[in-house]
Order: C-alpha cells, then structure tokens, then sequence
C-alpha cells in the first residue's frame, strides 16, 4: 500500500490584521477523517511540521470524541521536521486546514518546495479548506504560481464572513489564489465540495474532508502516483 505525508500545521494561534492573536491549530475533523479513511484502506500515514513541533487541534473543532482519537495517534505526537523531509519518499502529500496554515504554511518554503516536487512527479497533491494556504508560496519549475490556471476547491471568502473572521484576517484565502491566477470553484458555504484537477485534488471545507480523502484514495488506486 501507499504512504501518505500529512504536512500539519504548527501555528497555535493566527495573528489578525490588528495584532490580535487568535487561537486556532489544525482542523480536527480535516486531519481525523482523512486519517481514518486512508489507514482503513491500508494506507500509512506519516506526518510532518514546520520545526518538527507537536500540532495542535484548533479548539473550537473539537467535536464528542476528537480528543481521545488524536490521543491514539501516537506518530501526531512526534511529527518529522519539514525541512528535512523527501517528498519523493511519499505517494501523496496531504494539507489540512484549520486558520494555523494561514500563518506559517501560508509562507513556508520548505513546505512549498514539497509541493513543487509532489506535483512535479505527477503524485498527488491533497488539500482542504484552509489548507490550500499552503499553495500560495509554490511554484512550478518556470517560478509560475503552482496553482495558476488550475481548478480548486478552497475556504470561501463567503464561509470566512459567515464564520466571522473575514473583516479581521490579514488575507482572504479565496481572493489570494485567485490573485495567482487560480480557477477557484465555488459550492454553497459549508456544502461538501472537492475539486480534482490532474493530480492535484482539493477541497472547500470540513464538510469536505471525507470526499477529499476518497478522491486521493481513487488515485492511489488507479495509479496516479508515480511511486
């Protein structure tokens, strides 16, 4: 079976536009449900972080039982150091959001150089909600924006006002990837939407998380990795 990268966030909180900072972590549902699925089906999940630092569940996604399964994940304690990972060692690389990628995937280039090889080598690429903040420093080899001319699902700039956030975020997610050039294809806030494109498959929210993971699973069988 495969081996999937899951590169987390390691921001505990997100500094808004005003200087406030605002608690936040991974999403949990984004990284428990993809997990889930993916081992389920056989697959080995390994994770990494900026620094090597343990995440952090953002606390206001922290549903009855989300604690205790993120207990059981033992390897989520002692994550690899982004920097020092191979991106050619893995059959997929996978992002979930919460706001955490915001502030320090959003601007990560080792992060961003995993991105480039991943989609470079034609393995997939897997993204959801806000973390596709992690594509916004990629480039291709050109030194084009990686997202440029692709469809993707993201965290709307409609689901940010709903959640109160988008009058003080320093960025909105949507709006900066389709600044780069991005074909962003909205759904209904909080609707289960995931886009795939070649071998880079992503999606809009939580809501999304498990439709994502069943789209990379697809690839992996069908043989989109190049591994």
């Amino acid at each position: 079976m495969s081996t999937v990268l899951f590169v987390v966030t390691g921001a505990r909180t997100w500094t808004l536009a005003d200087g406030t900072e605002h608690p936040t972590g991974y999403w949990a549902e984004e990284l428990l449900t993809p997990y889930a699925l993916l081992t389920e089906a056989g697959h080995q999940v390994v994770f990494a972080t900026p620094a090597g630092v343990t995440p952090v569940a953002d606390p206001g996604s922290l549903r009855e039982g989300d604690a205790e399964a993120i207990a059981d994940i033992a390897a989520l304690r002692a994550p690899l150091v982004l920097a020092e990972v191979d991106a050619s060692a893995y059959d997929a690389v996978y992002y979930p959001g919460g706001h955490g990628p915001m502030q320090d995937l959003a601007v990560d280039a080792d992060s961003a150089a995993v991105i480039a090889d991943t989609m470079a080598a034609g393995r997939p690429l897997v993204a959801v909600c806000h973390g596709l903040a992690a594509l916004l420093p990629a480039a291709t080899a050109t030194a084009d924006p990686l997202v440029s001319g692709r469809r993707i699902a993201a965290f709307t700039d409609e689901e940010e006002r709903i959640g109160g956030l988008a009058d003080s975020a320093p960025f909105l997610l949507e709006s900066s990837l389709r600044e780069l050039g991005a074909d962003v294809v909205v759904a209904e806030p909080w609707s289960e939407h995931t886009v795939v494109d070649g071998t880079l498959i992503t999606g809009q929210n939580p809501q999304s998380s498990a439709s994502t993971a069943r789209a990379l699973i697809a690839a992996l069988a069908d043989g989109s990795s190049a591994l």
